[in-house]
């Protein structure tokens, strides 16, 4: 793979884009610090192809770790420097620095740093993870600080300023920019990937043509892939990472809600159902149930089978930092009551309000942020509860368990997932538990990047056409008020005279459009200065009504009130309680993915519908319709809590190493202790089949008392294994 990109640039020199589709965890930290190392020494014509090269990755971690891999091939600190504050790339380029190391998010203010004397040399931008490292705002920073186009004229009209600022918007002539990602999406293969045919690629590169002509010559529609596809497939099937849906296993809720009060409000029933599916997932019964069967599963199936040498790590991936701290004390508290030698790690940001009080990463850890990925790799911690943290970008080779409370689809799921395929001489499988995603989600997410990822056809800039003509036609604003506002902002006017042609816009589509009218102007005007800052760094054409109404656009939407909407859901968490909830596991399946590449659709366009009918009905229906949804299993049973107290509880309680140890080598009393502490376990379990029993276990001090005495004399007098049944 790099030496088909040297050859490329030997050939061509700068000016060329690639898009290297490398599946995550097979190596591609290594192939970019082997490709910025080959590329210090390539010449064309007697001289070097490139100035410098600048390695740009998007997260803190990838950067140290790409900083690191690429000092171990360029150890002499003249050729590399790391960019860490405003200034440091123009001295480094200026000190002859070859290789130069940045994160995406310092990226666009140090190249405002840089100025244009930098124009007159060439540049080779290597970019991980390319589908969050080219936003059009950046791809316009590099362009304006590095490019010719960002030099001001001394004497510059309106009309140069709006073409200076279009150009400024497109891949730089003196750059060559090579891409890395393992799930390129739409706008990366558009923008970095191969035109098929072939005959396309002088159009790709932005040559001055007619559009429409060139996909004549194209023959029809034009697709983009990867200059070079090391896929998850191949990567798997060579052992460079493991396959993590060969044990995906979901687990299966069963909620069932009852009514708290007499009488029988109405409600919205769409989004009453999204509170109460958030309601029972976040219930402490729930996460407290959720959080032993991964401690339980953990111990049995990765710890007591010795995964990787006995080092093995496991993830538990939440949905908000709220749930990941509910996880954190419930994975604590349990592994305490297992007498488990290991501990768990949370990660989350930032410092919120839990239980009444205060509570950040370095208090519930007890040690700084900086130290978690440290001191997760070390004894006694096997399990990191994160929010979002550490979810991508994230290489730890021991993590083998990963437990999953999030929902994911797409690109996330992938990438979330894919932190486990990492190699380990060790490491023979993974397993992923996932509580709120099912198979068919999985396999379409990953089915895009198993093999090759293909764009099936172009963005169509007639899009921006239409767009543009239904916000025109919207009468929010006229032709002279964003030409003078757009005047306005290039002269570089305070914000107070740019303010009120905003605000009489925003006051036409407050005051003018019905709630659908500003549902519809609201979502095209999102579209159009999200398709227009993609296409404006490839299209080979420039629009100057185009480049106006996004200037225009970006200001007057954060101006633009959400239409007001009554929450018709509003108080239905007071209206019911959790009657029972059961998590089961569901048999182990490997997923198996198409064998063929796939195809993605290209940008899409923007829909102008209105706001969905809303649908009320009763409290009663509501919890009838979700527990039908969410239940499936048969609750009622007339001999269940008999069959419980006489049997069921006295079982699981004579099974406990503990309460068997001191009923064999201990008096009575010790064994008493023990089996009221098996009890307390079991009655939380118990939960899952019948909550009113477990409620009247905590609350009812005689019938604790009382249930406590019948269960002893029961599991005490087990032989054999079994438990003598008594009647009542």
């Amino acid at each position: 793979m790099v030496r088909q990109l040297l050859a490329d640039a030997g050939e061509h020199g700068a000016g060329r884009r690639y898009l290297i589709q490398h599946s995550a965890g097979s190596g591609k930290s290594f192939s970019i610090a082997w490709l910025a190392h080959q590329m210090i020494r390539l010449e064309k014509d007697a001289k070097p192809v490139f100035d410098s090269i600048i390695v740009v990755t998007d997260r803190r971690i990838l950067d140290k770790q790409i900083r690191d891999t690429i000092r171990k091939y360029a150890q002499v600190s003249s050729t590399v420097g790391h960019a860490e504050r405003s200034g440091d790339l123009r001295q480094f380029i200026e000190q002859g620095k070859k290789i130069i190391i940045s994160t995406i998010q310092k990226f666009p203010f140090i190249l405002d740093e840089i100025g244009n004397e930098q124009r007159e040399r060439t540049f080779a931008i290597i970019i991980d993870e390319a589908h969050s490292s080219q936003g059009g705002k950046t791809s316009a920073a590099m362009a304006s600080a590095l490019g010719k186009a960002g030099e001001a004229e001394e004497e510059e009209t309106y009309e140069d300023q709006i073409n200076r600022l279009m150009e400024s918007c497109k891949l730089l002539p003196n750059a060559s920019y090579y891409a890395f990602t393992a799930t390129p999406k739409n706008k990366t293969l558009e923008i970095f990937g191969e035109p098929d045919p072939p005959a396309c690629a002088e159009y790709s590169a932005g040559r001055q043509i007619d559009l429409p002509a060139e996909r004549s010559l194209a023959g029809g529609t034009v697709r983009h892939l990867a200059f070079h596809n090391y896929s998850m497939k191949q990567a798997i099937q060579e052992g460079f990472i493991l396959d993590v849906l060969k044990r995906y296993t979901p687990v299966k809720s069963y909620y069932k809600l009852a009514k708290t009060v007499e009488d029988d409000p109405e409600f919205d029933v769409r989004k009453a159902r999204k509170k109460l599916r958030r309601y029972v997932e976040g219930h402490e019964h729930a996460i407290r149930l959720k959080a032993e069967i991964m401690v339980d599963h953990f111990h049995e199936q990765a710890l007591a089978q010795h995964k990787i040498d006995g080092k093995a790590r496991a993830m538990v991936v939440t949905n908000g930092i709220k749930r990941a701290i509910q996880y954190f004390h419930a994975v604590r508290d349990y592994l305490k009551e297992r007498k488990s030698p290991y501990q768990a790690i949370v990660a989350f940001s930032g410092e919120h309000e839990y239980g009444g009080e205060r509570v950040s990463e370095a208090t519930l850890n007890g040690f700084p942020p900086a130290r978690i990925a440290e001191s997760f790799r070390k004894d006694p911690y096997r399990f990191l509860v994160c929010a979002d943290k550490f979810q991508t970008g994230y290489d730890e080779p021991l993590l083998h368990t990963r437990y999953v409370d999030k929902t994911l689809s797409g690109i996330k799921a992938v990438q979330t997932l894919s932190r486990l395929n990492r190699s380990h001489p060790k490491k023979h499988d993974v397993f992923v538990l996932d509580f709120l995603n099912d198979t068919k989600t999985i396999t379409e997410a990953f089915s895009n990047y198993y093999r090759t990822t293909i764009l099936a056809e172009e963005t169509d800039p007639n899009k921006l056409h239409d767009l543009q003509t239904d916000l025109d036609g919207a009468q929010v604003y006229s032709h002279d008020q964003v030409k003078e506002f757009v005047k306005r902002y290039l002269d570089g006017v305070d914000r107070d005279r740019l303010d009120p042609i905003l605000d009489r816009c925003a006051a036409v589509y407050t005051n003018e459009l019905d709630e659908d009218e500003q549902v519809a102007f609201k979502s095209r005007a999102k579209g159009f200065v999200r398709t227009y800052g993609f296409l404006s760094s490839i299209l080979p054409y420039n629009n100057p009504g185009w480049e106006e109404r996004s200037i225009f656009l970006n200001f007057l939407i954060p101006k633009l009130p959400a239409p007001r909407e009554e929450d018709l859901s509003k108080g239905i968490l007071e209206t019911i309680d959790m009657d029972s909830y059961r998590a089961e596991k569901k048999a182990m399946r490997g997923i198996i993915l198409p064998d063929e590449d796939a195809e993605i659709d290209p940008v899409p366009g923007v829909g102008g519908g209105g706001k969905g009918e809303v649908e009320i009905d009763r409290l009663s229906v509501i919890i009838a319709e979700f527990n039908d949804l969410f239940g499936g299993i048969q609750w009622e049973d007339g001999d269940r809590v008999h069959r419980m107290i006489t049997e069921t509880i006295p079982l699981r309680v004579a099974k406990n190493t503990a309460f068997r140890n001191a009923r064999k080598n201990s008096d009575r009393e010790n064994a008493r202790i023990e089996h009221d502490k098996a009890l307390r376990r079991v009655m939380r379990s118990i939960m899952k089949d019948d909550t009113e029993l477990f409620k009247q276990f905590v609350d009812n001090p005689d019938f604790k008392r009382w249930l406590g005495d019948r269960v002893f004399e029961l599991a005490y007098e087990e032989a054999d294994g079994a438990v003598k049944k008594i009647r009542l």
